[in-house]
């Protein structure tokens, strides 16, 4: 059953592409994880881009607001030149208001939900008179407003109105296909790779980068074969981690040695006491990592794309930083950031949850059980080196967890399924579109 539009839909001008898929997202790890793969499975599924006569669809991505964004999301998503269009967030309200603004919009197409507050997505299609499909990775919270959902697994499903159930699709996980994808013949130098991921987000940057700097210098004094990797988000260059790492960031100092230096030749961080880090500057870095033994990382869409390329990981959420990891979403997450009420409220808020928290990490989460470590509290890089020393030495209990890892990650084709569903959703008798069924 269709949902009702907004009536002032954009009129197509004459040489606009008949129909709009637009895909809406918010951070860094939605953008590697869940943007890339159906937009680049799109291009080649409506031979976007080709040589030939303007394509009869037009693929744009919108940013939306949100806490853990950096306001930078939109130049990586640019680069890759996937999309015909590209809005920032900063540029979403001023899309609403005005959508011509910012050129012309086809008269029909779809909203495909991925990442953000899905509430963005429901105003975006109501504004442009388009059909919407929500990725629905726990829950999908706006049924009523959705054309179609796909859920990414039978929990996400389940826990719909059943009114609403007929409009919903299980496609899978998305990121199951980024273990095809990971494989190479470009082997990492041999010893045991760790993953550092202090993430891509400037509240996760500011304590996770000198943490782990710190972690790795103690793992290193523990175990001297450890060699160690650092995936650069796209959001994020190497001045914005060294600047993570130096006296500009308060934090650092509760950690010890100074700040790292790059190498002469670019590719890695060398910290104070003389550990390599690894620099990996190709994003997504799926390829380097599924090659580690082990990833020491924040919790996020991170831990469920280690999940997929079956990585082992200690999940790490140092609580005696709560006043700068307060990147929590919806209203009480917008007061407790307001300036006045950020020192009181927003503490207790982040208490509050981590109370509440239930599982922190994807595969944990997907599993309702402990399938990897996560370790909450005012822990220590001391700690987490012993720890992270003790796992290195027990190669019968890394793989034991990357074998639950494998287990969950479920079969590859989840990108395939959803396009369908878009493709689906697009104007009856366009090329590449399908019947409503």
């Amino acid at each position: 059953m269709p949902v009702a539009r907004a009536t002032a839909a954009p009129v197509t001008p004459p040489g606009t592409a008949a129909a709009a898929i637009v895909l809406v997202s918010n951070g860094p790890g939605e953008l590697s994880t869940w943007v890339r793969p159906l937009a680049q499975h799109l291009h080649r599924r409506l031979g976007l881009g080709s040589a030939g006569p303007k394509p009869f669809c037009g693929l744009h991505l919108v940013l939306v607001p949100c806490p853990n964004g950096t306001g930078t999301e939109h130049r990586a998503a640019a680069s890759w030149g996937l999309f015909e269009r590209t809005l920032p967030a900063r540029r979403f309200w001023s899309l609403l208001l005005r959508p011509r603004r910012f050129g012309p919009w086809p008269r029909q197409g779809v909203v495909v939900f991925l990442g953000g507050d899905q509430f963005w997505s429901v105003l975006l299609s109501a504004r442009l008179g388009y059909r919407h499909l929500t990725y629905a990775e726990w829950v999908a919270r706006w049924p009523r407003w959705n054309d179609r959902i796909a859920a990414m697994g039978p929990r996400a499903a389940d826990r719909l109105p059943r009114r609403w159930r007929s409009r919903c699709s299980v496609v899978g996980d998305l990121m199951a296909d980024l273990s095809e994808s990971a494989r190479s013949d470009a082997p990492l130098p041999p010893g045991h790779w760790v993953a550092l991921l202090p993430g891509s987000k400037p509240a996760k940057l500011q304590v996770g980068v000198p943490f782990l700097l710190d972690t790795a210098d103690r793992l290193a004094a523990l175990q001297p074969d450890c060699r160690f990797l650092l995936p650069l988000a796209p959001t994020i260059g190497v001045e914005g981690l060294l600047r993570h790492a130096s006296p500009a960031n308060p934090i650092a100092a509760a950690y010890r040695g100074g700040p790292p230096s790059l190498s002469l030749e670019g590719d890695a961080l060398i910290t104070a006491a003389g550990t390599r880090i690894r620099l990996e500057r190709q994003s997504p870095a799926h390829t380097s990592l599924s090659q580690c033994c082990l990833a020491l990382t924040t919790v996020g869409a991170n831990t469920a794309e280690l999940a997929a390329l079956a990585v082992p990981m200690l999940v790490l959420v140092p609580t005696q930083h709560l006043g700068v990891m307060q990147a929590w979403d919806g209203l009480a997450g917008l007061l407790a950031r307001l300036p006045l009420l950020r020192p009181l409220l927003g503490t207790l808020l982040s208490l509050w949850r981590l109370r509440q928290r239930g599982f922190l990490a994807s595969p944990n989460i997907a599993a309702g059980r402990l399938v990897v470590p996560e370790r909450v509290g005012p822990i220590t890089p001391a700690q987490i080196a012993a720890e992270a020393a003790d796992w290195l030495a027990s190669p019968a209990r890394l793989a034991a967890m990357r074998h639950e890892l494998a287990q969950l990650r479920g079969r590859p084709g989840a990108v395939a399924s959803l396009a369908d569903l878009v493709l689906e959703l697009l104007p009856p008798g366009l090329p590449g579109s399908q019947p409503d069924s």
